[in-house]
C-alpha cells in the first residue's frame, strides 16, 4: 500500500474498479437510502390518495434535504474517525471525507429520483403509480445487483435483498398515508 497523503494509509486508487471498491460503502448506502425514502414519500402519498402535485413537491424536497443531510452525515462520520485517529497518534486512513459525503450525496439524489419519474414525464393517472413501483424496483434491484462486481457472490440474491427491503419501506409508508387518510377523512 503506498501512501498518497503524507502521515496517512489511504491506499492508491489505481483505476475505476479501484475507486468504486473504495467508495461503494457510500454509493450503496446513499443509492438505497434514496431510493428506497423517496419511494416511501411517493407511496404514502399515493396511499394518501393526494395529488401528484404533492408527489413531487415532497419528493424532490426529500430528494434534496436527505441527500443533502446523508453527505453530511458520512463527511461527518469521517471526519470524526480522522480526528480520533490524530488524536491518538495513529495514522489518518481516509484524508478525504469531502470525496465520501460527495460520493453519498451524488448516489442518494441520483438513485433517489427514479421514484419521481412517474410524475416528471406526466404517466397517466393510472398508471402512474404502478410504473413508479416497477421502476423502483427494477433499479433497487440493480442497485442490488451490482454490488456484486466489487464484493463477488450472488448477483440476484444481492438484487432481491435489496429490492425486499425497498418493498417493505414502501408498503408500510402506503399503509400508513392510507391509514393516516382515512383517519383523518383526507380523499384525493
Amino acid at each position: 500500500m503506498r501512501l498518497i497523503h503524507e502521515g496517512t494509509t489511504h491506499p492508491t486508487l489505481d483505476g475505476p474498479r479501484d475507486v468504486a471498491q473504495h467508495y461503494l460503502p457510500e454509493l450503496v448506502y446513499g443509492a438505497t437510502d434514496g431510493i428506497i425514502t423517496t419511494f416511501a414519500v411517493v407511496a404514502g402519498v399515493e396511499g394518501a390518495q393526494l395529488s401528484p402535485v404533492v408527489v413531487l413537491i415532497l419528493g424532490v424536497a426529500n430528494l434534496l434535504a436527505d441527500g443533502v443531510s446523508m453527505g453530511a452525515s458520512s463527511f461527518l462520520s469521517i471526519r470524526s474517525k480522522t480526528a480520533v485517529e490524530k488524536m491518538e497518534e495513529k495514522p489518518v486512513t481516509e484524508p478525504f471525507a469531502f470525496r465520501h459525503g460527495l460520493a453519498t450525496f451524488l448516489a442518494f439524489v441520483v438513485a433517489g429520483a427514479v421514484p419521481l419519474l412517474g410524475v416528471i414525464f406526466s404517466v397517466t393517472p393510472e398508471y402512474r403509480f404502478p410504473v413508479t413501483v416497477v421502476l423502483t424496483l427494477l433499479t433497487l434491484f440493480a442497485v442490488g445487483a451490482a454490488r456484486v462486481f466489487i464484493t463477488r457472490g450472488s448477483w440476484w440474491k444481492s438484487g432481491f435483498e435489496m429490492m425486499l427491503v425497498g418493498a417493505l419501506a414502501a408498503g408500510i409508508a402506503y399503509g400508513v398515508g392510507a391509514f393516516l387518510a382515512d383517519v383523518m377523512g383526507i380523499s384525493a
